[in-house]
């Protein structure tokens, strides 16, 4: 697709309201998605299954969001 052409369907995107350039920008995202790596899917499952046997075994402790929001931004010295 030559840039005019993408500059045209962009310049007409724009214009739609925010509903419709919500659809436009989920079905182009959706579009550049490629097909899940079965091998990946099932590492990762794995990985999911053997964390939640560790907290459910009481093997490893959950730390809550807010204390590793805040030690995150402890280490990074950023102000909130």
């Amino acid at each position: 697709m030559s840039t005019t052409v993408a500059d045209e369907i962009l310049d007409r995107a724009l214009k739609q309201s925010d509903t419709d350039r919500a659809r436009i920008a989920e079905a182009l995202i959706a579009s550049l998605d490629a097909p899940p790596d079965q091998d990946t899917e099932k590492t990762w499952q794995a990985e999911i299954d053997k964390r939640l046997r560790e907290i459910d075994s009481g093997t490893v402790q959950c730390i809550p969001w807010e204390e590793v929001r805040d030690r995150l931004y402890r280490n990074a010295n950023v102000q909130r």
